[in-house]
């Protein structure tokens, strides 16, 4: 059977998945197709609930994680810590969620930073990304976490999830934060925030010795430009991008991912902004 996938979302015309899927598909031998489908939240459910077998699977993008989860049979462990789901896959029983988002942060900061677990974080938003960033360096074994954001009220997703993964996380009110301080006392500093809210604050931020800033376009942000400068590499939103989709290929698949092929298409249709580190 020819089969497909699709990223689903809205807004979901700029994606780049099908650039890897597709490209991973190509390098396995796969004649199967990967699309983009706009759907809100609202029509996660139905859209599901309507495809035939001919679907190895959706990856899952904003608007849609929650409704994700809720729509889903199984759960993994992951995608229940962070709360939200960016992978369904076809099972007996219906559709399993998971969050290899978590993958993405993890893989990001391992393959750019060489990064591999600390005692201290700081995450500068708290919606979807940094409940994964938030599951993904507590299995590194971070234990202590400071959560920045303009609206502690916002934050209360981030500390329930902070709560199922057994780890401390103390709400920092961004007016009046210690950016040099929190970065300086941090092993890693994940910011989820629009380039417009680091700018003012880059060069404080780059005190932290590893740095994950999600945004890639347009590139270089001020915050990379302010760890540049320190002599230090940054990872990216592209290298999450990137890292994520292999955990998602392999389970539409079932084979390993074609890493270097997946690798060499994004580069191309990013015309080689970033290196992409494996």
């Amino acid at each position: 059977m020819v089969r497909q996938a699709a990223v689903i979302g809205s807004p979901v015309a700029h994606s780049l998945s099908p650039v890897l899927h597709n490209a991973a598909f190509a390098a396995l031998g796969l004649p199967w197709t990967y699309t983009r489908v706009e759907c809100d939240a609202e029509g996660v459910e139905p859209l599901v609930r309507g495809l035939d077998p001919s679907w190895a699977g959706l990856s899952v993008t904003m608007p849609g994680k929650r409704a994700a989860l809720a729509v889903a049979s199984s759960v993994t462990p992951r995608a229940a810590l962070v709360g939200a789901a960016n992978t369904l896959v076809p099972v007996a029983d219906g559709w399993r969620a998971d969050c290899t988002d978590v993958d993405g942060v993890v893989g990001a900061l391992r393959a750019a930073c060489g990064f591999t677990g600390g005692s201290r974080a700081v995450l500068l938003g708290a919606g979807g990304t940094a409940t994964a960033a938030l599951v993904g360096l507590a299995s590194l074994g971070v234990p202590s976490f400071s959560l920045v954001v303009r609206s502690p009220e916002r934050a209360a997703e981030s500390v329930a999830c902070a709560e199922r993964a057994g780890v401390r996380l103390d709400v920092v009110p961004w007016d009046g934060a210690d950016f040099a301080a929190l970065a300086a006392s941090s092993d890693v500093l994940v910011s989820t925030v629009p380039t417009a809210a680091t700018e003012p604050v880059a060069d404080a931020l780059a005190e932290a010795p590893c740095v994950l800033d999600v945004v890639y376009h347009p590139w270089p942000t001020p915050l990379a430009q302010a760890v540049e400068r320190r002599g230090r590499t940054s990872a990216t939103g592209l290298d999450m991008l990137l890292h994520q989709a292999f955990g998602q290929c392999e389970q539409f698949t079932g084979r390993p991912a074609p890493r270097a092929a997946m690798r060499d298409a994004l580069r191309a249709a990013t015309d080689g902004v970033l290196p992409l580190p494996l």
